[in-house]
């Protein structure tokens, strides 16, 4: 089994960067990428402790990225964690991630569900926050009974406390991840919410200023969606990818390495995506 989408504490996962390589080696993941959001900083507790539990680790990024009418987030594998322009740009968008969850604990408090900053940087343990550890302070408090009714009720997009973030374009998150030596792919295309004719006009664009790849393969995507994936893939060159988009045992109801039910993602993926870095790397 190989999982090519997971997050960890250094961005909005329940595990540490440490934990959760343990945990893919417990439940036998060959192959693992670590893509947390728009940082790099648990890269190197992730591949020192993958090398140490002997499994193969891939350093990723996930990058928000505007697009209308749907969301779109760009992974990027094989990126160089010490890339100063890359770091600059998540430093920027880290920041935009502050401002937007000011504004969420404000709805909140006149939503009558009132969280201090304090309580909610903890659960952070230092990194990224983000929206679980939002929704993990309102479990705490009583607010919500679980993690899930927190998302459906106030933090899920078009939600009671929702709200939007900096962005940047994707060809922007394109061109970032390709000046870091990583290979850009679009995430879950499923977000995009467009339809098949659009959907193949934005790949065919972002493939011509240096997309790589596409997530076929994803924890919500019907056997139709990747089919049309896979198809979209063949048509302009690009490599195909998959994971569980794992955050930690009861977030999001995924399991790693499987997703919610018996996803699994053949080794050749890996493969296939090394491969396709080897070739765009500069000799």
């Amino acid at each position: 089994m190989i999982d090519l989408h997971t997050h960890s504490t250094a961005s909005d996962g329940k595990l540490t960067p440490a934990e959760l390589m343990r945990h893919a080696k417990a439940v036998g993941i060959e192959v693992i990428a670590l893509t947390d959001h728009d940082t790099l900083s648990g890269l190197k507790e992730a591949s020192e402790e993958a090398a140490r539990v002997g499994i193969e680790f891939i350093p990723g990024i996930e990058i928000s990225a505007e697009y209308n009418p749907g969301t779109l987030h760009m992974l990027g594998y094989f990126v160089d964690p010490s890339d100063t322009e890359l770091e600059e740009t998540l430093s920027w968008l880290r920041g935009g991630r502050d401002e937007r969850n000011h504004i969420i604990l404000a709805k909140l408090a006149e939503l009558g569900c009132p969280l201090e900053w304090e309580e909610v940087a903890a659960l952070a343990g230092g990194e990224s926050m983000g929206r679980p550890h939002i929704a993990t302070a309102m479990v705490n408090r009583g607010y919500v009974a679980t993690f899930k009714d927190a998302f459906d009720r106030y933090l899920g997009k078009g939600a009671a406390a929702y709200t939007d973030r900096v962005k940047m374009t994707p060809e922007i998150a394109i061109e970032r991840i390709r000046s870091a030596g990583g290979l850009p792919v679009l995430a879950h295309p499923q977000t995009l919410s467009l339809t098949e004719v659009d959907l193949a006009e934005l790949v065919g664009r972002l493939s011509a200023m240096g997309l790589a790849g596409i997530e076929a393969y994803y924890y919500s995507h019907s056997d139709e969606e990747t089919a049309l994936y896979i198809l979209l893939a063949g048509k302009y060159g690009l490599v195909l990818t998959g994971g569980t988009d794992f955050h930690g045992p009861g977030m999001l109801d995924t399991n790693l390495g499987v997703g919610r039910g018996n996803m699994k993602i053949q080794k050749s993926v890996a493969d296939d995506l090394r491969r396709r870095h080897l070739e765009s790397s500069p000799r």
